[in-house]
């Protein structure tokens, strides 16, 4: 298993700085991000081997496994590396074992500005996620590999730690054995024909519960097993699939409920439909970059009346997201949120900005400061907010709900635009950035050249007032470029 480098043709980057870019995109910045999981798992294995003990040994059976999963099946295994939960727990996995070596050997590792930035970011991820400094553990890796070998029906047996009394297979799903004792092991087995087989060991490796069948796709359950809930399949075959199980990390998320009835997810299969529908007619770009590769939603409870949802740089195809009223309000938050996974994965391949952690900035969607990266993430997704309004404003055909879509086209297209001149006048972007946010804004002049019935327009400046005075009351005074539209 060998990651390749990657690149980006310079139109396909302009169409992406521009709002767009289309399935091409997606699938590209897809293979990048599995590129970039593989290295890290790779670094897993380097790292717990200069470690030594059982964590050598561990991470290299699991390394193993991996290649011998790949050799047998490349797609399976690629599709556990690039499920949205491999990402946040191998770079945690990672940073825990590198602390751990470095804190024998007492070395301080010089570091680039990006890397002590992409450090702090991933730490206050990891504490907001509740993970603590010890970061996942080491069986975990194990377990990814195992779900590896099930998807590619590697004949084989493997097991490791439990923790706690349910066992998941990262992509796959869980299964629970209520008499699990610390001690007790997982122990998975595939038969020479295919079929998984996950069984409780204990401490003298006598199975005591199970065995339990695990199916090799990723998602349904049958008996013990629950796995993610389809709730569509898109053009192409992508499957939109909603997941209370196997959570990736949020960073000041809502917390996650603990299952979904039967009523609750026959909601979020009407509304998703509605959605895909909807985005399908009116944004068939957006619709098919949904559409290149599998979508994983996480639920959230909200903790107000509001709609909350969040992206994870690590978590790559995967949107959170509090219960969704209408389908109109499905698709404008999966299109908000694809544009942060969009962002997210391409400054994985370019810098764009000098990472700053002195300066805050005013964003007209936040009550508080923000910092150069979250406004120029927060720009990029209110770019794909307003060209989503744009298309309702047309396609609408309810009087009043077209209405509404003039004044929520005519206040984000305000609020982007405002937000990308102040990036541009941060002077913190690299040439490459200044290329993307100046396609940007491009687009949003654009966009703000379009007509507004007057009443709209009077509205939505008045909302952008209003939330600067409050703003501005709350804060105190910041950088801030004033922004016109026309």
């Amino acid at each position: 298993m060998t990651p390749v480098p990657h690149g980006m043709p310079g139109v396909m980057f302009d169409a992406v700085a521009a709002g767009g870019g289309g399935a091409a995109a997606l699938e590209l910045l897809a293979r990048a991000e599995h590129s970039r999981r593989l290295a890290c798992a790779y670094a897993v294995t380097r790292t717990a081997g200069e470690l030594g003990g059982a964590s050598a040994g561990e991470a290299g059976r699991a390394w193993e496994l991996f290649d011998a999963a790949t050799r047998a099946d490349p797609v399976a295994t690629a599709a556990v590396l690039s499920h949205p939960a491999a990402g946040p727990a191998l770079f945690g996995l990672l940073a825990r074992l590198v602390r751990e070596r470095d804190g024998r050997t007492g070395e301080e590792p010089e570091e680039t500005a990006a890397e002590a930035a992409e450090k702090a970011e991933a730490a206050a991820e990891k504490a907001a996620a509740g993970t603590g400094h010890g970061g996942p553990p080491i069986r975990w890796f194990t377990a990814l590999a195992a779900a590896a070998a099930v998807r590619a029906g590697l004949p084989g047996r493997v097991e490791w730690p439990v923790d706690g009394d349910r066992v998941a297979l990262p992509s796959l799903g869980r299964t629970r054995f209520p008499g699990a004792r610390p001690g007790d092991r997982a122990r998975l087995r595939v038969t020479a024909d295919g079929r998984s087989l996950v069984t409780l060991a204990d401490a003298s490796g006598t199975d005591t519960d199970g065995p339990v069948p695990v199916p090799a796709r990723g998602y349904g359950g049958t008996g013990r097993w629950q796995g993610a809930r389809l709730l569509d399949t898109l053009d192409g075959g992508a499957p939109l699939l909603l997941d209370v199980l196997d959570q990736p990390y949020f960073p000041n998320a809502a917390p996650h409920p603990a299952d979904l009835g039967a009523g609750e997810t026959r909601h979020w299969e009407t509304v998703a439909r509605e959605a895909c529908a909807l985005l399908r007619a009116d944004l068939p770009q957006a619709y098919a970059e949904l559409a290149a590769g599998p979508l994983l939603l996480v639920p959230l409870v909200s903790r107000g009346p509001g709609q909350v949802s969040g992206s994870s740089a690590e978590a790559f195809g995967c949107v959170a997201l509090s219960r969704p009223p209408t389908g109109t309000t499905f698709a404008v938050t999966l299109v908000h949120e694809m544009q942060h996974n969009k962002l997210a994965a391409l400054l994985h391949l370019f810098d764009l900005l000098e990472p700053s952690d002195a300066e805050r900035f005013y964003a007209p969607w936040r009550p508080d400061p923000r910092p150069l990266l979250g406004l120029f993430h927060g720009a990029y997704a209110h770019l794909g907010v307003a060209r989503f309004w744009n298309a309702r404003r047309e396609s609408e055909p309810d009087p009043a709900l077209r209405a509404t879509a003039h004044v929520l086209f005519a206040r984000w297209r305000l609020a982007a635009r405002e937000a990308t001149v102040t990036v541009l006048a941060s002077n913190r972007l690299t040439g490459l950035g200044e290329r993307f946010a100046g396609q940007m804004l491009t687009t949003l002049d654009a966009l703000c050249a379009l007509p507004v019935p007057a009443a709209a327009r009077h509205r939505a400046e008045s909302a952008a007032h209003a939330h600067h005075t409050a703003w501005h009351a709350r804060n105190g005074t910041t950088l801030r470029v004033p922004a016109r539209e026309g």
